[in-house]
Order: C-alpha cells, then sequence, then structure tokens
C-alpha cells in the first residue's frame, strides 16, 4: 500500500527509526533483486541497495510525498545501478542472472512436480530470456524490468527514469521487440 509507505517515510522525517526499519524491511528485497538484474553481480547489487537506503535515510528530512514512495526508491535505485554500469562498461563480468531469480523461481510452488526434461526445457528458457534481457541497453532494461517484475506503469517509469511517458513507451517498444526478435524460436 502506497500510502503505508509514504506515511512510513514521513514517520522517518520526524526521527521514527522503527519506521525506516520497517520501509528498509518491505522493500530491500525487491531492491536487491531488481539491482541484480540491472548489474549482474550479487555483491555489487548488495552494495548498490545499501547505497540506496543510505541515500533514502539522508534525505529524510527533505522527503516530501510528491511521488509514490516507491516510484522515487527506484529512482534512485535506478540511477545508482545506470552510474555503475556506465562506470564499469569495461571492466563488467559477463555473468548471468541465474542466482538470485531462480531464487524466486523456487518460491513458486507447483501442484505437480515437473519431469526432469520439463525442468531442463524450463531452465534452459529462462536462462536464455534472462540472456536476452542482460544484453538490452542500460535504460531499455530498466524500463523492461520495472515494467515486468517491479509491474511500475508507464507513468511510474517516467518519473524514475526522468523522461516523458511516450519516451517509456518507445524505450519498451524498441526492448519488446528486441527481445521478440531474440526470443522467436521460442514462439512456436
Amino acid at each position: 500500500m502506497p500510502e503505508w509507505d509514504a506515511e512510513l517515510m514521513l514517520r522517518v522525517r520526524e526521527g521514527d527509526e522503527a519506521s525506516f526499519s520497517l520501509l528498509l524491511e518491505r522493500h530491500r528485497n525487491p531492491v536487491i533483486h531488481f539491482l541484480y538484474r540491472m548489474v549482474q553481480n550479487q555483491a555489487v547489487a548488495e552494495e548498490l541497495a545499501q547505497e540506496v537506503f543510505l541515500r533514502v535515510y539522508r534525505s529524510r528530512e527533505t522527503y516530501e510525498p510528491t511521488a509514490k514512495f516507491t516510484t522515487w526508491l527506484f529512482r534512485i535505485a535506478t540511477h545508482l545501478a545506470l552510474n555503475w554500469i556506465r562506470d564499469h562498461r569495461n571492466e563488467r563480468q559477463q555473468t548471468s542472472l541465474d542466482g538470485e531469480v531462480l531464487e524466486g523461481a523456487a518460491r513458486q510452488v507447483a501442484d505437480r512436480v515437473p519431469s526432469i526434461e520439463q525442468r531442463l526445457v524450463r531452465n534452459a528458457r529462462l536462462a536464455e530470456i534472462r540472456t536476452a534481457i542482460e544484453t538490452l541497453p542500460a535504460k531499455q532494461r530498466a524500463a523492461v524490468l520495472m515494467h515486468k517484475y517491479e509491474e511500475l506503469d508507464y507513468t511510474q517509469i517516467a518519473q524514475v527514469l526522468e523522461c516523458s511517458e511516450s519516451a517509456v513507451k518507445s524505450l519498451l517498444f524498441r526492448a519488446y521487440e528486441t527481445l521478440r526478435l531474440r526470443l522467436a524460436r521460442f514462439a512456436g
């Protein structure tokens, strides 16, 4: 509930440390997962998440609930991730998104246990999708991750990326078109 988050942040502004702990507890994992998908390195994602919440805490005295708290939070996370990607472009290791994302997949409990073959096919498809997402330009990747994984709408993504809604639609269109072409063999 977004109003709850803003209310908690307003309490933090007034000096309520317990409210900050609640915000941290509620949003730490989603922020880390988002950052991991962006930078493709668990240790870096955790460091960046610490920086995100440090910046949230440092901004407590000037916080104004002009946008949804999550929009503001993901704007901070996106800026940090894009800056890290820019600064480490040449030294970035080609790692996969498999680690933490599979943890999320493991949380989805099926009624019946898939066969080994079904699991192998599913894992291969997930790996292919993750690889395709990883190869997108950073802003397109951020837009896709916020849209599909964080379920932010166009307005929220535009606020996070500090661009127009039409620019977000264009970013997403290009990203989804690229993904559609790269993943066409799975359509059948």
